[in-house]
Protein backbone atom coordinates (compact mmCIF):
# COMPACT_ATOMS: atom_id res chain seq x y z
CA UNK A 1 0.00 0.00 0.00
CA UNK A 2 1.42 3.40 -1.01
CA UNK A 3 2.06 6.04 1.64
CA UNK A 4 -0.27 8.98 2.08
CA UNK A 5 1.56 11.97 0.60
CA UNK A 6 -0.98 14.63 1.51
CA UNK A 7 0.31 17.76 3.23
CA UNK A 8 -0.96 16.72 6.66
CA UNK A 9 0.42 13.20 6.31
CA UNK A 10 3.88 14.33 5.24
CA UNK A 11 4.08 16.93 8.01
CA UNK A 12 2.96 14.34 10.58
CA UNK A 13 5.92 12.17 9.51
CA UNK A 14 8.37 15.07 9.68
CA UNK A 15 10.34 13.70 12.66
CA UNK A 16 10.82 10.29 11.05
CA UNK A 17 11.72 11.79 7.67
CA UNK A 18 14.29 14.09 9.23
CA UNK A 19 15.68 11.28 11.38
CA UNK A 20 16.33 9.21 8.26
CA UNK A 21 17.54 12.08 6.09
CA UNK A 22 19.79 13.85 8.61
CA UNK A 23 20.81 10.94 10.81
CA UNK A 24 19.64 12.80 13.92
CA UNK A 25 16.93 11.54 16.26
CA UNK A 26 15.67 14.83 17.63
CA UNK A 27 13.47 12.99 20.14
CA UNK A 28 16.64 12.04 22.05
CA UNK A 29 17.07 15.62 23.15
CA UNK A 30 13.55 16.32 24.47
CA UNK A 31 13.66 17.13 28.18
CA UNK A 32 10.25 18.51 29.15
CA UNK A 33 7.09 20.18 27.96
CA UNK A 34 9.06 22.68 25.86
CA UNK A 35 12.68 22.08 26.87
CA UNK A 36 15.32 20.17 24.98
CA UNK A 37 19.06 19.73 25.38
CA UNK A 38 20.32 22.28 22.89
CA UNK A 39 24.05 21.77 23.44
CA UNK A 40 23.70 17.98 23.22
CA UNK A 41 21.85 18.37 19.91
CA UNK A 42 24.67 20.48 18.47
CA UNK A 43 27.31 18.09 19.79
CA UNK A 44 25.49 15.12 18.22
CA UNK A 45 26.92 16.06 14.82
CA UNK A 46 30.29 14.87 16.07
CA UNK A 47 32.05 17.88 14.56
CA UNK A 48 34.20 20.05 16.80
CA UNK A 49 35.16 23.57 15.76
CA UNK A 50 38.59 22.32 14.74
CA UNK A 51 37.07 19.55 12.61
CA UNK A 52 34.69 21.96 10.91
CA UNK A 53 37.59 24.28 10.13
CA UNK A 54 39.45 21.35 8.59
CA UNK A 55 36.42 20.33 6.50
CA UNK A 56 35.93 23.88 5.26
CA UNK A 57 39.62 24.38 4.47
CA UNK A 58 39.59 21.26 2.28
CA UNK A 59 36.51 22.66 0.50
CA UNK A 60 38.19 26.08 -0.06
CA UNK A 61 35.62 27.65 2.27
CA UNK A 62 36.41 30.24 4.90
CA UNK A 63 39.56 32.16 5.80
CA UNK A 64 38.01 35.07 3.93
CA UNK A 65 39.58 38.54 4.20
CA UNK A 66 38.52 41.37 6.47
CA UNK A 67 38.53 44.79 4.81
CA UNK A 68 38.50 48.16 6.57
CA UNK A 69 36.04 50.56 4.96
CA UNK A 70 38.08 53.71 5.48
CA UNK A 71 36.05 55.93 3.15
CA UNK A 72 32.70 54.87 4.57
CA UNK A 73 34.06 55.33 8.09
CA UNK A 74 35.22 58.83 7.13
CA UNK A 75 31.73 59.59 5.80
CA UNK A 76 30.11 58.43 9.05
CA UNK A 77 32.45 60.73 10.97
CA UNK A 78 31.29 63.70 8.90
CA UNK A 79 27.80 63.25 10.37
CA UNK A 80 28.81 62.16 13.89
CA UNK A 81 29.60 64.49 16.77
CA UNK A 82 33.32 65.21 17.40
CA UNK A 83 35.24 62.18 18.59
CA UNK A 84 32.61 59.76 17.29
CA UNK A 85 32.32 57.58 14.23
CA UNK A 86 33.49 54.00 14.81
CA UNK A 87 35.84 52.18 12.45
CA UNK A 88 33.87 49.89 10.13
CA UNK A 89 35.23 46.61 8.78
CA UNK A 90 33.59 43.91 6.67
CA UNK A 91 34.27 40.18 6.52
CA UNK A 92 34.25 39.52 2.79
CA UNK A 93 32.33 36.25 2.57
CA UNK A 94 31.76 36.82 -1.15
CA UNK A 95 35.22 35.23 -1.49
CA UNK A 96 33.72 31.79 -0.75
CA UNK A 97 33.20 29.38 -3.69
CA UNK A 98 29.54 30.20 -4.33
CA UNK A 99 29.79 33.76 -3.05
CA UNK A 100 28.31 33.86 0.45
CA UNK A 101 28.78 32.73 4.04
CA UNK A 102 26.23 29.97 3.32
CA UNK A 103 29.14 27.93 1.92
CA UNK A 104 30.16 27.38 5.55
CA UNK A 105 26.83 25.77 6.34
CA UNK A 106 26.83 23.74 3.15
CA UNK A 107 30.42 22.47 3.44
CA UNK A 108 29.75 20.76 6.76
CA UNK A 109 26.40 19.30 5.72
CA UNK A 110 27.57 17.99 2.35
CA UNK A 111 30.77 16.57 3.82
CA UNK A 112 28.69 14.65 6.33
CA UNK A 113 26.30 13.45 3.63
CA UNK A 114 29.20 12.10 1.56
CA UNK A 115 30.86 10.52 4.59
CA UNK A 116 27.58 8.87 5.63
CA UNK A 117 26.95 7.29 2.24
CA UNK A 118 24.05 9.42 0.99
CA UNK A 119 23.77 9.65 -2.80
CA UNK A 120 22.45 13.18 -2.85
CA UNK A 121 21.37 16.23 -0.86
CA UNK A 122 18.21 18.33 -0.75
CA UNK A 123 17.73 21.87 0.53
CA UNK A 124 14.62 24.04 0.73
CA UNK A 125 15.69 27.64 0.13
CA UNK A 126 15.03 30.64 -2.06
CA UNK A 127 18.36 32.18 -1.13
CA UNK A 128 22.11 31.83 -1.34
CA UNK A 129 22.06 28.54 0.56
CA UNK A 130 20.79 26.71 -2.51
CA UNK A 131 23.81 27.79 -4.54
CA UNK A 132 26.11 26.89 -1.66
CA UNK A 133 24.67 23.37 -1.33
CA UNK A 134 24.76 22.86 -5.11
CA UNK A 135 28.37 24.03 -5.25
CA UNK A 136 29.53 21.76 -2.45
CA UNK A 137 27.54 18.79 -3.82
CA UNK A 138 29.18 19.24 -7.21
CA UNK A 139 32.63 19.19 -5.61
CA UNK A 140 31.76 16.00 -3.69
CA UNK A 141 30.13 14.21 -6.61
CA UNK A 142 26.67 14.08 -5.03
CA UNK A 143 23.28 14.64 -6.63
CA UNK A 144 21.50 17.80 -5.54
CA UNK A 145 17.90 19.00 -5.51
CA UNK A 146 17.02 22.57 -4.53
CA UNK A 147 13.40 23.44 -3.75
CA UNK A 148 12.67 27.15 -4.26
CA UNK A 149 9.72 29.30 -3.27
CA UNK A 150 9.90 31.40 -6.40
CA UNK A 151 6.59 32.63 -7.84
CA UNK A 152 3.29 34.19 -7.00
CA UNK A 153 0.09 32.68 -8.43
CA UNK A 154 0.63 34.60 -11.70
CA UNK A 155 3.94 32.75 -12.13
CA UNK A 156 5.83 36.01 -11.67
CA UNK A 157 9.20 35.38 -10.05
CA UNK A 158 11.55 37.76 -8.33
CA UNK A 159 14.72 38.51 -10.34
CA UNK A 160 17.04 37.59 -7.46
CA UNK A 161 15.41 34.18 -6.90
CA UNK A 162 15.34 33.37 -10.61
CA UNK A 163 19.04 34.25 -10.84
CA UNK A 164 19.77 31.93 -7.93
CA UNK A 165 17.96 29.11 -9.75
CA UNK A 166 20.28 29.57 -12.71
CA UNK A 167 23.27 29.58 -10.37
CA UNK A 168 22.14 26.29 -8.80
CA UNK A 169 21.61 24.75 -12.23
CA UNK A 170 25.08 25.86 -13.29
CA UNK A 171 26.44 23.65 -10.51
CA UNK A 172 24.41 20.71 -11.82
CA UNK A 173 21.54 20.80 -9.36
CA UNK A 174 17.91 20.07 -10.19
CA UNK A 175 15.76 23.05 -9.17
CA UNK A 176 12.10 22.59 -8.29
CA UNK A 177 10.24 25.87 -8.06
CA UNK A 178 6.95 26.40 -6.26
CA UNK A 179 4.58 29.25 -5.56
CA UNK A 180 4.54 31.08 -2.25
CA UNK A 181 2.79 29.28 0.60
CA UNK A 182 3.24 26.32 2.93
CA UNK A 183 4.38 23.87 0.25
CA UNK A 184 8.11 24.71 0.39
CA UNK A 185 8.91 22.54 3.41
CA UNK A 186 6.25 20.01 2.40
CA UNK A 187 7.87 19.46 -1.00
CA UNK A 188 11.35 19.12 0.46
CA UNK A 189 10.18 16.59 3.06
CA UNK A 190 8.28 14.63 0.40
CA UNK A 191 11.38 14.51 -1.82
CA UNK A 192 13.59 13.47 1.09
CA UNK A 193 11.27 10.55 1.77
CA UNK A 194 11.11 9.55 -1.90
CA UNK A 195 14.82 9.84 -2.71
CA UNK A 196 16.54 8.88 0.53
CA UNK A 197 18.83 11.90 0.09
CA UNK A 198 20.44 13.85 2.93
CA UNK A 199 18.61 16.86 4.36
CA UNK A 200 20.90 19.87 4.08
CA UNK A 201 18.57 22.01 6.16
CA UNK A 202 19.43 25.59 7.00
CA UNK A 203 18.24 24.91 10.53
CA UNK A 204 20.07 21.67 11.28
CA UNK A 205 22.99 21.43 13.73
CA UNK A 206 25.30 20.85 10.74
CA UNK A 207 24.28 24.19 9.28
CA UNK A 208 24.73 26.25 12.44
CA UNK A 209 28.00 24.66 13.59
CA UNK A 210 29.34 25.46 10.12
CA UNK A 211 28.91 29.18 10.81
CA UNK A 212 30.81 29.09 14.11
CA UNK A 213 34.03 29.31 12.11
CA UNK A 214 32.90 32.72 10.82
CA UNK A 215 32.70 34.25 14.29
CA UNK A 216 35.91 32.52 15.30
CA UNK A 217 37.75 33.97 12.29
CA UNK A 218 36.34 37.48 12.85
CA UNK A 219 37.64 37.51 16.42
CA UNK A 220 41.11 36.18 15.64
CA UNK A 221 41.65 38.18 12.44
CA UNK A 222 40.78 41.42 14.22
CA UNK A 223 43.37 40.66 16.90
CA UNK A 224 45.97 40.70 14.13
CA UNK A 225 44.52 43.64 12.18
CA UNK A 226 43.58 45.96 15.04
CA UNK A 227 45.36 44.53 18.05
CA UNK A 228 42.23 43.30 19.80
CA UNK A 229 38.77 41.84 19.47
CA UNK A 230 36.00 43.87 17.80
CA UNK A 231 33.66 45.79 20.08
CA UNK A 232 30.54 45.20 17.99
CA UNK A 233 29.64 42.60 15.36
CA UNK A 234 26.61 43.23 13.14
CA UNK A 235 24.87 40.25 11.50
CA UNK A 236 22.09 40.28 8.93
CA UNK A 237 19.26 38.29 10.54
CA UNK A 238 16.65 36.11 8.87
CA UNK A 239 16.10 32.60 10.23
CA UNK A 240 18.60 33.18 13.03
CA UNK A 241 21.39 30.81 12.01
CA UNK A 242 23.77 33.60 11.02
CA UNK A 243 23.49 35.29 14.41
CA UNK A 244 23.60 31.99 16.31
CA UNK A 245 26.67 30.53 14.61
CA UNK A 246 28.60 33.80 14.56
CA UNK A 247 27.95 34.52 18.24
CA UNK A 248 28.96 31.01 19.24
CA UNK A 249 32.17 31.30 17.23
CA UNK A 250 33.01 34.65 18.79
CA UNK A 251 32.52 33.14 22.25
CA UNK A 252 34.73 30.16 21.42
CA UNK A 253 37.49 32.62 20.51
CA UNK A 254 37.05 34.36 23.88
CA UNK A 255 35.49 37.45 22.29
CA UNK A 256 32.67 39.19 24.16
CA UNK A 257 31.67 41.62 21.42
CA UNK A 258 28.21 43.14 21.34
CA UNK A 259 26.16 41.12 18.83
CA UNK A 260 23.61 43.12 16.84
CA UNK A 261 21.13 41.61 14.41
CA UNK A 262 19.90 43.68 11.45
CA UNK A 263 16.91 43.09 9.17
CA UNK A 264 15.16 45.00 6.42
CA UNK A 265 11.87 46.39 7.69
CA UNK A 266 9.03 44.65 5.83
CA UNK A 267 6.40 45.21 8.50
CA UNK A 268 2.90 44.73 7.18
CA UNK A 269 3.87 42.27 4.44
CA UNK A 270 2.91 38.67 5.15
CA UNK A 271 5.65 36.43 3.78
CA UNK A 272 3.25 33.57 2.95
CA UNK A 273 0.86 35.91 1.13
CA UNK A 274 0.49 35.60 -2.62
CA UNK A 275 -0.29 39.31 -2.93
CA UNK A 276 2.65 40.40 -0.74
CA UNK A 277 5.28 38.12 -2.25
CA UNK A 278 6.35 40.43 -5.09
CA UNK A 279 5.73 43.67 -3.23
CA UNK A 280 9.06 43.35 -1.46
CA UNK A 281 12.57 43.75 -2.84
CA UNK A 282 14.40 41.47 -0.41
CA UNK A 283 14.15 37.70 -0.33
CA UNK A 284 16.07 37.24 2.91
CA UNK A 285 17.45 39.24 5.79
CA UNK A 286 14.09 40.87 6.46
CA UNK A 287 11.64 41.04 9.34
CA UNK A 288 9.29 38.57 7.64
CA UNK A 289 11.76 35.87 8.67
CA UNK A 290 13.74 37.62 11.39
CA UNK A 291 10.91 38.47 13.77
CA UNK A 292 8.80 35.28 13.68
CA UNK A 293 11.83 32.97 13.74
CA UNK A 294 13.28 34.87 16.71
CA UNK A 295 10.06 34.65 18.70
CA UNK A 296 9.51 30.96 17.83
CA UNK A 297 12.45 29.21 16.12
CA UNK A 298 10.83 25.78 15.65
CA UNK A 299 8.83 26.65 12.54
CA UNK A 300 11.06 25.07 9.88
CA UNK A 301 11.71 21.69 8.27
CA UNK A 302 13.32 20.17 11.38
CA UNK A 303 11.60 19.45 14.72
CA UNK A 304 14.11 21.53 16.66
CA UNK A 305 15.95 24.37 14.98
CA UNK A 306 19.61 24.88 15.82
CA UNK A 307 19.15 28.60 15.13
CA UNK A 308 18.13 30.28 18.42
CA UNK A 309 18.85 34.01 17.96
CA UNK A 310 17.37 35.34 21.19
CA UNK A 311 20.00 33.40 23.11
CA UNK A 312 22.67 35.56 21.54
CA UNK A 313 21.32 38.94 20.42
CA UNK A 314 22.29 41.99 22.46
CA UNK A 315 20.37 44.30 20.14
CA UNK A 316 18.15 43.97 17.07
CA UNK A 317 17.66 46.80 14.56
CA UNK A 318 15.92 47.37 11.26
CA UNK A 319 16.78 49.45 8.21
CA UNK A 320 14.57 50.30 5.24
CA UNK A 321 14.74 48.87 1.73
CA UNK A 322 15.76 52.29 0.39
CA UNK A 323 18.58 52.59 2.91
CA UNK A 324 20.03 49.22 1.88
CA UNK A 325 19.89 50.10 -1.81
CA UNK A 326 21.60 53.41 -1.02
CA UNK A 327 24.31 51.63 0.98
CA UNK A 328 24.85 49.16 -1.87
CA UNK A 329 25.66 52.05 -4.19
CA UNK A 330 27.75 53.75 -1.50
CA UNK A 331 29.92 50.67 -1.01
CA UNK A 332 30.57 50.43 -4.73
CA UNK A 333 31.19 54.13 -5.29
CA UNK A 334 33.30 54.87 -2.20
CA UNK A 335 35.13 51.60 -1.63
CA UNK A 336 35.13 50.00 -5.08
CA UNK A 337 33.39 46.92 -3.70
CA UNK A 338 30.30 45.71 -5.54
CA UNK A 339 28.43 43.34 -3.25
CA UNK A 340 24.89 42.04 -2.98
CA UNK A 341 22.09 43.37 -0.79
CA UNK A 342 22.02 40.80 2.05
CA UNK A 343 25.34 41.82 3.56
CA UNK A 344 24.58 45.46 2.86
CA UNK A 345 21.62 45.19 5.21
CA UNK A 346 23.98 44.82 8.15
CA UNK A 347 26.35 47.37 6.62
CA UNK A 348 23.58 49.98 6.47
CA UNK A 349 22.83 49.27 10.13
CA UNK A 350 26.54 49.44 11.00
CA UNK A 351 26.88 52.82 9.30
CA UNK A 352 24.11 54.24 11.49
CA UNK A 353 25.46 52.57 14.63
CA UNK A 354 28.99 53.85 13.90
CA UNK A 355 27.74 57.42 14.34
CA UNK A 356 26.66 56.51 17.91
CA UNK A 357 30.02 55.06 18.90
CA UNK A 358 33.41 56.66 19.74
CA UNK A 359 36.04 56.82 17.00
CA UNK A 360 38.16 54.10 18.64
CA UNK A 361 35.22 51.66 18.69
CA UNK A 362 35.50 48.80 16.16
CA UNK A 363 32.48 47.45 14.27
CA UNK A 364 32.69 44.37 12.06
CA UNK A 365 29.99 43.56 9.53
CA UNK A 366 30.42 39.81 9.49
CA UNK A 367 29.41 39.00 5.92
CA UNK A 368 29.15 40.17 2.36
CA UNK A 369 27.61 38.26 -0.56
CA UNK A 370 28.21 38.04 -4.28
CA UNK A 371 26.23 40.26 -6.59
CA UNK A 372 24.77 39.49 -10.01
CA UNK A 373 22.12 40.43 -12.55
CA UNK A 374 19.16 39.75 -10.28
CA UNK A 375 20.70 41.28 -7.17
CA UNK A 376 21.72 44.65 -8.62
CA UNK A 377 19.88 47.75 -7.49
CA UNK A 378 18.39 48.69 -10.87
CA UNK A 379 16.78 45.31 -11.70
CA UNK A 380 15.31 45.25 -8.19
CA UNK A 381 13.91 48.78 -8.47
CA UNK A 382 12.57 48.14 -11.98
CA UNK A 383 10.81 45.02 -10.71
CA UNK A 384 9.36 47.04 -7.84
CA UNK A 385 7.99 49.68 -10.22
CA UNK A 386 6.39 46.98 -12.40
CA UNK A 387 4.60 45.73 -9.31
CA UNK A 388 3.17 49.14 -8.48
CA UNK A 389 5.75 50.27 -5.92
CA UNK A 390 6.66 53.97 -5.93
CA UNK A 391 10.42 54.60 -5.91
CA UNK A 392 11.67 58.02 -4.83
CA UNK A 393 14.19 59.96 -2.75
CA UNK A 394 13.17 61.43 0.58
CA UNK A 395 12.95 60.55 4.26
CA UNK A 396 13.45 56.80 4.38
CA UNK A 397 11.80 56.60 7.81
CA UNK A 398 8.53 57.31 5.97
CA UNK A 399 8.89 54.23 3.74
CA UNK A 400 5.84 51.95 3.78
CA UNK A 401 6.76 48.37 2.77
CA UNK A 402 4.65 47.21 -0.14
CA UNK A 403 3.74 50.77 -1.16
CA UNK A 404 7.00 52.62 -1.73
CA UNK A 405 10.78 52.50 -1.56
CA UNK A 406 12.36 55.73 -0.31
CA UNK A 407 16.08 56.20 -0.83
CA UNK A 408 17.58 58.71 1.62
CA UNK A 409 18.60 62.11 0.31
CA UNK A 410 22.08 61.59 1.80
CA UNK A 411 23.96 59.07 3.93
CA UNK A 412 23.01 61.09 7.00
CA UNK A 413 19.47 59.82 6.49
CA UNK A 414 20.40 56.19 7.21
CA UNK A 415 18.98 55.49 10.67
CA UNK A 416 18.80 52.03 12.22
CA UNK A 417 15.66 51.55 14.31
CA UNK A 418 15.75 49.38 17.43
CA UNK A 419 13.24 46.57 17.82
CA UNK A 420 11.96 45.61 21.27
CA UNK A 421 13.81 42.41 22.18
CA UNK A 422 11.84 42.06 25.41
CA UNK A 423 8.63 41.97 23.39
CA UNK A 424 10.03 39.09 21.33
CA UNK A 425 11.16 37.31 24.49
CA UNK A 426 7.71 37.68 25.97
CA UNK A 427 6.17 36.35 22.77
CA UNK A 428 8.41 33.27 22.87
CA UNK A 429 7.52 32.57 26.50
CA UNK A 430 3.79 32.91 25.86
CA UNK A 431 4.03 30.69 22.79
CA UNK A 432 5.87 28.05 24.79
CA UNK A 433 3.16 28.04 27.43
CA UNK A 434 0.40 27.76 24.83
CA UNK A 435 2.03 24.89 22.96
CA UNK A 436 2.97 22.80 25.99
CA UNK A 437 0.54 19.97 26.75
CA UNK A 438 1.56 19.96 30.41
CA UNK A 439 2.42 22.54 33.08
CA UNK A 440 5.88 23.98 32.65
CA UNK A 441 8.46 22.36 34.94
CA UNK A 442 11.43 24.03 36.61
CA UNK A 443 13.53 22.49 33.84
CA UNK A 444 11.30 24.19 31.25
CA UNK A 445 11.62 27.51 33.06
CA UNK A 446 15.42 27.28 33.08
CA UNK A 447 15.35 26.36 29.39
CA UNK A 448 13.18 29.38 28.53
CA UNK A 449 15.56 31.62 30.46
CA UNK A 450 18.40 30.35 28.26
CA UNK A 451 16.24 30.68 25.13
CA UNK A 452 15.50 34.32 25.84
CA UNK A 453 18.89 35.27 27.27
CA UNK A 454 17.22 36.32 30.52
CA UNK A 455 16.54 34.80 33.97
CA UNK A 456 13.96 32.41 35.47
CA UNK A 457 12.45 35.44 37.22
CA UNK A 458 11.85 37.11 33.84
CA UNK A 459 10.21 33.94 32.54
CA UNK A 460 7.88 33.61 35.53
CA UNK A 461 7.01 37.31 35.25
CA UNK A 462 5.90 36.86 31.63
CA UNK A 463 4.03 33.55 31.85
CA UNK A 464 0.79 35.44 32.48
Amino acid sequence: MSKDISYDAIMSRRSDIVKDSAGIDFARFERGGVAFDYEAMLAATGYTLDKVREVQFEASVGNTPIIELRNITALARLFAKPGYGARIFIKDEAANPSGSFKDRRAATAVYHAKRSGYKGVIAATSGNFGAAVASQAAAKGLKCIIVQECYDSRKTGQPEIIEKARKCEAYGADVIQCTVGPELFYLSLKLLEETGYFSASLYSPFGVTGIETLGFEVANQMKVIAGGFPDTVVCTNAGGGNVTGTARGLAKAGCKAEVIGASVNLAGLHMASDTSFNRKSFTTGHTGFGVPFASWPDRSDVPRSAARPLRYLDRYVTVSQGEVFYMTELLANLEGLERGPAGNTSLAAAFSIAMEKPADHIIVVQETEYTGAGKHVQPQLSFARRNGIEVKFGNSSEEIPGKNIILPESAAGIKAIDLDLDHMRQSLIRHAKETSSEPLSDFDIDFLAEETGTTPAFVYQNLG
